[in-house]
């Protein structure tokens, strides 16, 4: 019996948690399935190579390419014709809300099995109302465990139409690196301390966050330092004080090199939680409070319970004292034992079972028209809401903008979009982020696939007189 083709969908989110729980997933699914990964987030150029996984890129509503309501039918439109390329089963979306273009993929094809992967711990974001609804589309609804799940308070927690597993992590014990190994894979010497960091860059109070965690680094003997991004601001400041032995290293997926860390200054998210942890790394939680993760909730479990430190957010001064007590070795010893009592992340491999599952049954998914409707009803509602919402701000904005004009620092170039099937993650992260319209298809796609996705790109993006292939 041949492979069934599983497609593992996720959003563009705040961080890499919806892409680090698929890739976790499509790797235990590797041996019995063939997973695909879609995804908006831009962190998807390293894992064909890194992983052997096949995917495609798909660009997000965010990079206005395109109108909203042009976006939900490319989404759906890109999604049933690998559909139809992979013959693929099943669909799985993680993500907060699933698009429009997912939910009409599903309606399209009623033969097609549609999972939403739907992470816990929500703040309450206006998103929750139409949670019911949504939840009527899915064929199965799959939520990844939380270690901190005992403080959540949010929508989702008092909801009985989902199926609870087991935290979902890249960490393997099994496939990790040791110290040694993990250090020389990363550049590092073998016998200084080593501190990791990922707080991210970007908005002022962001920025601040990230000197003040280094702050709370200055002093301790030989210390390196790592990051995954330079520290810098939009205007290329340096964030980073004075002192301190800084590297950014990249590498994909950094779970397999956590041994070589003493201590690691992270953000509240799902996957660094679920990554850090189990690898019983010493850390400082600094949340981020964008997005619907309800990352304070998790911080305080994490600290509450004694397996991390967590600092307060909005509190500069006390992120740079919290994480002066990394540079403890009692200190740390004593985090890094707690988190031998975590429970196992096995999560990956449970909701691998459930997809696989749902892909070798035969009994087709019934239509549900009558919820689609009522579902993209409330969809234009909720946008005519903030739309209504938005007058005023958009007329105080142009106010703004007449005395304070915009500089304008990237704009989309109106070419036609350059296809490619790329698995380098250098050339791929260079299209993903190009000004230049960028349609990614999947290795080994048939000169079908290639013409009707040329067909889907002149629909979205109007009729263009050639199209660029690499």
């Amino acid at each position: 019996m041949s492979k069934p083709t599983i497609i593992l969908a996720t959003s563009n989110g705040v961080g890499m948690g919806h892409l680090a729980r698929a890739s976790a997933v499509a790797l235990s699914l590797k041996d019995v399935a063939n997973p695909i990964i879609v995804s908006m987030a831009g962190g998807i150029a390293e894992i064909p190579s890194f992983m052997g996984i096949r995917c495609e890129y798909i660009p997000g509503r965010d990079r206005l390419w395109m109108s909203r309501e042009k976006w939900d039918q490319y989404l759906r439109d890109r999604l049933l014709a690998l559909v139809e390329e992979t013959n693929a089963k099943v669909l799985s979306f993680d993500g907060v809300v699933p698009y429009p273009g997912v939910i009409a993929a599903r309606n399209a094809n009623p033969d097609l099995k549609l999972v939403w992967v739907r992470r816990g711990l929500w703040q309450k974001k206006p998103q929750r109302f139409i949670l019911g609804l949504q939840a009527k589309m899915m064929d199965t609804i799959v939520e990844p465990g939380d270690i901190a799940r005992a403080y959540d308070f949010g929508p989702t927690s008092k909801r009985k139409d989902s199926t609870l597993t087991s935290p979902v992590s890249l960490f393997r014990k099994s496939d990790a690196l040791s110290r040694e190994d993990a250090r020389k894979a990363l550049g590092l010497d073998l016998h200084r301390p080593v501190a990791l960091v990922q707080l991210g860059t970007g908005d002022s109070d962001v920025n601040l966050k990230m000197t003040a965690a280094l702050e709370g680094l200055l002093g301790w003997k030989d210390l390196q330092v790592i990051l995954t991004k330079a520290p810098i601001d939009k205007d290329g400041n340096s964030l980073a004080p004075e002192g301190l032995d800084i590297k950014v290293a990249r590498y994909f997926p950094l779970a397999k090199v956590l041994h070589a860390f003493d201590a690691g200054i992270c953000a509240t998210g799902y996957n660094g939680v679920h990554e850090l942890l189990p690898a019983q790394i010493p850390t400082v939680f600094v949340s981020n409070i964008r997005g619907t993760d309800d990352q304070e909730a998790r911080a305080r479990w994490c600290h509450d319970f004694g397996f991390a430190l967590r600092a307060d957010q909005a509190d500069l001064a006390d992120i740079t004292k919290v994480v002066k007590q990394l540079q403890d070795p009692e200190v740390r010893a004593r985090l890094s034992a707690k988190c031998v009592e975590l429970p196992s992340t096995t999560g990956g491999q449970e909701i691998a079972n459930i997809l696989h599952a749902l892909a070798t049954q035969s009994a087709p998914a019934k239509a549900k028209t009558f919820t689609f409707i009522r579902l993209m009803v409330q969809d234009h509602i909720n946008r005519g809401l903030r739309h209504v919402a938005n007058l005023g701000l958009r007329r105080v904005a142009l106010v703004y903008r007449f005395i304070n004009p915009h500089i304008v620092v990237q704009v989309t170039k109106q070419e036609p979009p350059v296809f490619s099937d790329s698995i380098e993650p250098a050339e791929l992260h260079k299209m993903i982020k190009s000004a230049t319209r960028f349609e990614h298809l999947i290795t080994g796609a048939s000169p079908a696939y290639r013409a009707k996705r040329e067909e889907i790109a002149k629909t979205a993006y109007g009729d263009l007189v050639e199209i660029i292939k690499k």
